[in-house]
């Protein structure tokens, strides 16, 4: 009776992967590109509404959908908690300002590659396993390449703001483990994402000035808003509640890669051989570095119980030595 109302162990796993697990990786993997697709459509904006008047479009309309997704709870809360909010609206308004900045200047692939050395060195910093360094050595290596093709030709400023968008990103993934564990939900994302929306306003008016107003650009800011934020939110919500957390640090060390082809399908953004092996390189320490820091309990399968609390991807849900893992909401 058991064995015809029950399927067999092998069945189950091979239905739960069939049904649950790569659906969730396509969901993932989803997100990723729209993230990266957003920042190509930042790029595009550029032009129109400059770069501070970019990143005032993407964080406020953002912040007014999360805003209205969410409708996060203010009361009962107290002065530590409204001080982690604003400390991580302080990291995601720099970060993102930086980091357009940098794509101004360097195509989005190498950019990108830059960028994830941040958070990939707070995975090794708390990964306390010496193969991490390791991993790290490999990424320096990526780095080293990258710079053969000519840091010059890449634009030394833009390098330069890439790696502080990167230290920007770890600071953020801190402050969002911080947030997370004090509001539920995405409540804290939407908060942090409205104080960042209110810090870049006045930049981007000074910058972009009644040229935001233009339908066209207000079109591209909301298309840019739903593909840096709001889509890759909902598609990775709903793939953590099926794939374990470190697998989905993995999949999201892809970054780079999946950057660099949007800069060439989009921008048309050609890269030398060199910065292709530079950035399979990068990609490959992050993967090792996840790997390498994430506990084992992490690498269970999720279920609907164990859905994240907090914002996702920012590190509440994956501990901090899975720290490569990017929040949707980071560009």
């Amino acid at each position: 009776m058991d064995s015809q109302a029950r399927p067999s162990t092998p069945a189950r796993i091979l239905r739960r992967w069939g049904t649950g697990q790569v659906g969730a990786v396509g969901l993932v993997l989803g997100g990723a590109l729209s993230v990266h697709f957003g920042s190509a459509v930042a790029a595009l904006l550029f032009p129109r509404a400059g770069v501070a008047g970019t990143v005032t479009l993407r964080l406020t309309i953002g912040a007014l959908l999360m805003l209205l997704v969410c409708r996060p709870r203010l009361r009962g809360y107290g002065r530590g908690d409204w001080a982690s909010v604003v400390l991580f609206g302080l990291a995601l308004a720099g970060m993102n300002s930086v980091f357009y900045q940098a794509i101004e200047r360097i195509p989005l692939g190498p950019a990108v590659t830059l960028e994830v050395l941040g958070p990939l060195t707070l995975s090794v910093l708390t990964a306390h396993r010496w193969t991490a360094w390791c991993w790290a050595g490999l990424a320096l290596a990526g780095v080293a390449l990258l710079g053969q093709g000519g840091f010059d030709r890449l634009n030394p400023v833009g390098a330069g703001l890439a790696l502080g968008a990167g230290a920007l990103w770890a600071a953020y993934i801190v402050c969002s483990a911080r947030v997370g564990g004090r509001f539920p939900r995405a409540d804290g994302l939407a908060l942090a994402m409205t104080v960042a929306a209110l810090l870049t306003l006045p930049f981007g008016l000074a910058d972009g000035g009644t040229r935001l107003w233009h339908p066209a650009v207000l079109a591209l800011g909301a298309g840019l808003a739903l593909l840096a934020s709001v889509l890759p939110y909902t598609l990775e919500l709903l793939a953590l509640r099926r794939l374990a957390t470190s697998t989905f640090a993995v999949l999201m060390s892809l970054g780079p890669a999946l950057a660099a082809l949007a800069g060439w399908l989009v921008l048309g953004q050609d890269l030398h051989l060199m910065e292709v092996l530079a950035i399979a390189l990068v990609v490959a320490a992050s993967i090792g570095a996840v790997r390498a820091g994430t506990p084992r309990t992490a690498d269970r399968p999720e279920g609907p119980a164990a859905a994240p609390a907090g914002p996702v991807g920012t590190g509440t849900d994956i501990q901090l030595s899975a720290a490569t893992a990017p929040p949707p909401a980071r560009r």
